[in-house]
């Protein structure tokens, strides 16, 4: 959430650095709103201390006389309840306006940042590095041929159980996903984070904490009878966990990983990935997350991207890593880089974790601060795959593929898959 008083105070800039997303931005009605506010805060304020004054002087006259009935002290005492009825009518306008400023804010997305590449959409995304050498060669198969062919995964009985786009893992293609889990958790712990297994329903104040709401209800799945939704990430109950709390700053930087189910409706992108494990309702997930000092946090977002970077590097996967351009950002993203892993069959890359920096964006949708020099601060909140499992059994299957049919498994994940190969029975 932006900072109200910025949006009161300079409004023309606001617009100005939301436009740097590639739309324009009109706020002349929240500001509006704003400008309001400060009057009633102003009002409230003003009225509150001539109630305090009298309120004194009551005291004072009760004091010096022995008849609490006699007409000075009663038009004294009416002048009093007259003042907390004007204080209360106020206060019941500020509510409201609070309300409504919140719920236009809410709709409005971070700030990019000043370091990101300027540009409408993904072509102007800019590639840092590679890593690896990609596998191209001809008669690649894709990983849900290989899927198929070794029975890893069946789709169309899964649909038969719910619904297009989920998938049934079987019997090697289950332990593959299960070794993926427990050997990044194995890997992120050492690397000091602390495990959480968050709840997989949250309700509607975590989704509107990490950004997911109100403007994007249309892509999680929604509990009818209950106040609560089907997570569409760890980040969402990650960032909840210390909501309305304020973190004592020894404690920080706090590291969390997570892994859990994800849920999303994927609108709008019907037609695409259809097949295979790219582009599922449901896909297993684990989950980096930082609640981080202000002053640490574009260090902390090299950190967390490294540590996604070092699952890839110890499957031996290629990849590359893309800093995302301001058009392309994600909702509450001031920064993000993209890890993008190899995939022969398409010749190209495909995104396996966006590593993001939200300053206090989520932070102040979430009331989460810190003390700093005794004053409550908004922490910063980074957060970033680390990584997807689906896709990256998609690229172990497409990497690891050999000329009998077989897929070789890193080396890496042999001790928690308990093989060197996956084979035809």
């Amino acid at each position: 959430m932006l900072d109200q008083k910025l949006i009161r105070e300079n409004p023309t800039s606001v617009e100005q650095n939301l436009s740097s997303r590639g739309k324009a931005f009109n706020i002349s009605h929240i500001h509006e709103l704003t400008l309001k506010k400060k009057e009633i805060d102003i009002e409230i304020s003003s009225l509150q201390s001539e109630s305090k004054k009298l309120s004194k002087l009551i005291g004072q006259t009760i004091s010096k006389s022995q008849n609490n009935n006699y007409p000075e002290l009663n038009d004294l005492k009416k002048k009093g309840n007259d003042f907390r009825l004007r204080i209360s009518k106020f206060e019941e306008k500020q509510r409201i306006l609070d309300k409504q400023i919140n719920d236009e804010i809410c709709n409005l997305p971070n700030f990019p940042s000043k370091d990101a590449p300027f540009g409408k959409d993904e072509t102007n995304n800019v590639q840092i590095k590679t890593w690896g050498e990609p596998l191209i060669t001809e008669n690649v198969k894709s990983h849900w041929e290989i899927g198929e062919s070794l029975n890893l995964f069946d789709s169309v009985k899964s649909a038969k159980i719910s619904k297009s786009r989920f998938i049934t893992l079987i019997g090697d293609g289950a332990r593959l996903e299960r070794a993926l889990i427990n050997f990044m958790l194995d890997m992120h712990t050492k690397n000091g984070y602390i495990e959480l297994m968050p709840p997989a329903l949250v309700n509607s104040e975590s989704l509107k904490g990490s950004g997911q709401l109100p403007k994007f209800s249309n892509e999680s799945f929604n509990c009818t009878n209950d106040d609560l939704w089907l997570s569409p990430t760890a980040e969402v109950p990650l960032t909840a966990f210390h909501r309305n709390e304020i973190v004592d700053p020894k404690h920080l930087p706090i590291k969390y990983v997570a892994y859990s189910p994800c849920f999303r409706r994927e609108a709008g992108s019907y037609g695409k990935d259809t097949k295979g494990l790219i582009r599922l309702h449901q896909f297993n997930k684990v989950e980096l997350y930082w609640f981080c000092d202000p002053s640490q946090s574009l260090e902390a977002h090299k950190k967390i991207t490294s540590d996604a970077e070092s699952i890839l590097k110890k499957l031996n996967l290629p990849y590359r890593l893309v800093d995302i351009c301001t058009g392309d950002l994600g909702f509450s993203a001031s920064r993000t880089f993209d890890i993008e892993v190899w995939l022969p069959s398409s010749k190209c890359y495909r995104e396996i974790s966006s590593c993001s920096n939200c300053l206090d964006f989520q932070a102040r949708r979430s009331s989460i601060r810190t003390k700093i020099d005794k004053k409550n601060t908004y922490l910063h909140t980074l957060n970033g795959s680390g990584l997807a499992i689906g896709r990256t059994m998609a690229a172990i299957l497409e990497n690891g593929q050999q000329t009998d049919g077989s897929v070789k498994i890193p080396d890496a994940l042999v001790p928690y898959f308990g093989s060197n190969f996956l084979k035809t029975a």
